[in-house]
């Protein structure tokens, strides 16, 4: 039952992740639809009937077989039953002619002519799967079939020739998602390995798409790696407005759900709301949240929080961190302290850094990625607000130039609405194909 509830949960949030995905999947499918109706050729496509009518002729035919060709092939097909043809001969010996017998009783069991038997009811098996994959000659038969029974629809599919203009236009569709000139190029590149001259369709288009997403983005969809120390530090940085806060609230959560004893620590101590939001995520998690005076020194409440959290035997302590911009060099140097006093508590600490992003910065995550990463030692990503950009992208980017882990992704505000990053179903909302 927990894995079927896992899958539905799964399959649920992939809904989600898609529908909420639309500006991204809009946008690839309008701009597709355009560059292969651009030149593309219409090509009609009859629908093949299911030969349901094929299946009843060719079991009656196989099934009339003479029943003393079927014990051969019962002896030849099992081996075990091999030494049952010598006693099965006292059977015949009481026929009047006691020569002849003998010698005609060996030869039906080396005789070759059951194989053909043999054969033609073993291929009676694999035909309707052969009609089911669309072999050349039966589907063209079934079709044929279906259009006398009046059963066979036709439908229509565009499609155009993948030339460098085709592929020209794909890459500055992709590039207008975010996804950058470099990987864009990457990913035609490949995507058009062996098929250059092709034709191609808006759906076929879509898979050599999501599959060559998926290829990039597998290598770095990992899940954030709990170890036994206590307490294990989770650090939680980012710009303003990333969505750290309700990041932290959601991951509290779910590990809280998981039985792990988790504790907060409000480390953005600059802001009164800050701290005030953090403190309702806590209420909704279970989770206590740590506080300490507004103005206070942030470095000084994680010493705090993990001397607390060491005494409580707690699993998990998550330090919020004030919002920083990475081009302000003194909120940046301020958060080298809290990594150099968390180190001094602990020297493995912070076990986890994660960086939360705002999908709707676009570009300028990457920026993001490359100062946090020097100055906090990021150990994996969380992006947030993929609902609200049509430039979801910009994660296929970051997997193709840090290679850094990707733990989860947020589409929403409400508790559930973060979820552990899966590839293919990301590739899959990106590209607006169905799961």
């Amino acid at each position: 039952m927990s894995v079927q509830k896992v899958a539905r949960g799964r399959m649920s949030f992939f809904k989600k992740l898609k529908s909420k995905l639309f500006k991204s999947s809009s946008k690839i499918d309008e701009g597709l639809d355009a560059i292969v109706g651009d030149g593309g050729e219409e090509e009609v496509i009859a629908d093949v009937v299911a030969p349901v009518a094929v299946e009843p002729e060719a079991a009656p035919e196989l099934e009339p077989t003479p029943d003393p060709e079927a014990v051969p092939k019962v002896v030849e097909e099992m081996p075990d039953a091999v030494a049952d043809p010598e006693p099965a001969s006292p059977e015949p010996e009481p026929v009047p002619e006691p020569e002849p017998v003998p010698e005609a009783r060996p030869e039906p069991v080396v005789e070759p002519e059951p194989e053909p038997a043999l054969q033609a009811s073993v291929v009676a098996v694999p035909v309707a799967d052969i009609l089911q994959e669309g072999t050349d000659e039966p589907a063209q038969k079934a079709g044929l079939i279906g259009r006398l029974l009046g059963r066979g629809d036709k439908k229509t599919v565009v499609r155009r020739e993948l030339d460098d203009d085709m592929l020209e236009r794909i890459e500055e569709l992709l590039i207008s998602t975010d996804m950058g000139v470099d990987t864009a190029l990457r990913v035609t590149a490949n995507m058009a390995e062996g098929r250059f001259g092709k034709k191609l369709s808006v759906h076929e288009i879509k898979e050599l798409l999501a599959a060559e997403i998926t290829r990039i983005m597998e290598p770095v969809a990992r899940p954030m790696p709990l170890y036994p120390k206590k307490p294990q530090v989770v650090l939680v940085v980012g710009v303003n407005g990333s969505g750290k806060t309700t990041t932290i609230g959601k991951l509290a959560s779910q590990f809280r759900a998981a039985g792990k004893s988790v504790v907060i620590a409000a480390g953005d101590t600059f802001r009164a709301a800050a701290v005030e939001q953090l403190q309702v995520w806590g209420e909704r998690a279970g989770v206590p949240v740590l506080t300490a005076p507004e103005g206070s020194d942030p470095a000084s409440l994680a010493w705090d929080a993990m001397e607390k959290s060491a005494a409580d035997g707690v699993d998990l302590l998550m330090i919020d961190t004030a919002g920083r911009l990475q081009n302000r060099a003194d909120l940046m140097e301020e958060l080298s302290k809290i990594v150099r006093v968390i180190r001094k508590k602990d020297p493995d600490a912070p076990h986890n850094t994660l960086l939360v992003l705002d999908a709707t910065t676009g570009q300028n995550a990457l920026n993001q990625v490359k100062v946090f990463q020097e100055l906090a030692d990021v150990s994996g990503l969380v992006m947030t607000k993929l609902d609200g950009t049509a430039k979801g992208g910009v994660l296929v980017a970051l997997a193709d130039k840090f290679g850094l882990p990707i733990h989860a992704i947020g589409v929403g505000e409400q508790i559930d609405d973060l979820a552990p990053f899966d590839p293919q179903e990301f590739a899959a909302a990106l590209t607006g194909l169905d799961a």
